[in-house]
């Protein structure tokens, strides 16, 4: 059996992307960074300055710290009622960003009814948005909703052609409804546009051995291991060598 982990541990597109216009300011700039390194202490900070006036900023900021203490579910409901209380003037785009943050916590709180809903609305508001898109795919994937996924990324890489993170989930996707020949030029194709991208690199050694190609799936999870130490993709691979090579002493010789 192949362990395959690339939907699940794949980074959503969506968060840390373009920040809302209404929230470019100095104080959330700062408050934004504290939350990446230390969220416990941005999030105390958010709150004092919610009591002085910090207003839609310093919620957007709370939320942020709290998903990235792992607080996904309260971040996701702080997300969206940001989102839904906005004022009417407010550019679409923005609330869709918005929406999708909150659409990417639900993700991770294992709520995929909640996170599919909330990126429909996110789409409804900004239907051409790759990123949105892709995580909106990703919900599908784990829901087993694989064709519908590749509807979303086949949109989102019309959008954009040249993302090798969309092409290896494309890659994935096609491999689970078992169209292993576009699975392998999706993952090659990625891996034309970067060469040692890790979450490539894993779904091309899990094609080539379901194609049982050993060999190829050993170089690239050897290359993946040898470059990406230390990364989700790189255990992913290191997993698979291993029950490679069990698989490989059970017929009494290599493949």
């Amino acid at each position: 059996m192949i362990c395959g982990v690339l939907f699940a541990a794949a980074p959503s597109a969506a968060v840390g992307q373009q920040q809302p216009d209404f929230l470019e300011n100095r104080e959330y700039r700062i408050c934004l960074s504290l939350a990446a390194r230390a969220p416990e202490e941005a999030f105390e900070q958010s709150l004092q300055w919610q009591d002085v006036g910090g207003g839609d900023a310093a919620l957007h900021c709370s939320a942020v710290a709290l998903f990235n203490l792992g607080h996904y579910a309260e971040a996701a409901r702080r997300l969206e009622r940001l989102a839904r209380g906005m004022p009417d003037a407010t550019p679409p785009s923005v609330v869709a960003e918005i929406l999708a943050h909150a659409g990417v916590a639900w993700q991770q709180e294992g709520d995929l009814d909640q996170a599919l809903a909330v990126q429909n609305s996110a789409l409804e508001l900004s239907a051409v948005n790759p990123d949105i898109l892709t995580d909106r795919a990703v919900t599908r994937f784990e829901r087993f909703q694989y064709w519908e996924a590749i509807d979303d990324l086949n949109q989102a890489l019309f959008l954009a052609p040249s993302r090798p993170d969309i092409l290896a989930l494309r890659a994935s996707a096609y491999r689970h409804v078992d169209a292993l020949g576009l699975a392998l030029e999706d993952a090659d194709r990625a891996l034309l546009l970067e060469p040692d991208h890790p979450e490539a690199l894993l779904e091309r050694g899990m094609i080539r051995r379901l194609q049982d190609d050993a060999t190829g799936a050993r170089a690239d999870w050897i290359r993946l291991l040898q470059v990406h130490e230390g990364r989700p993709a790189a255990e992913a691979a290191r997993r698979n060598l291993e029950r490679l090579d069990v698989q490989v002493d059970d017929v009494g010789g290599p493949e």
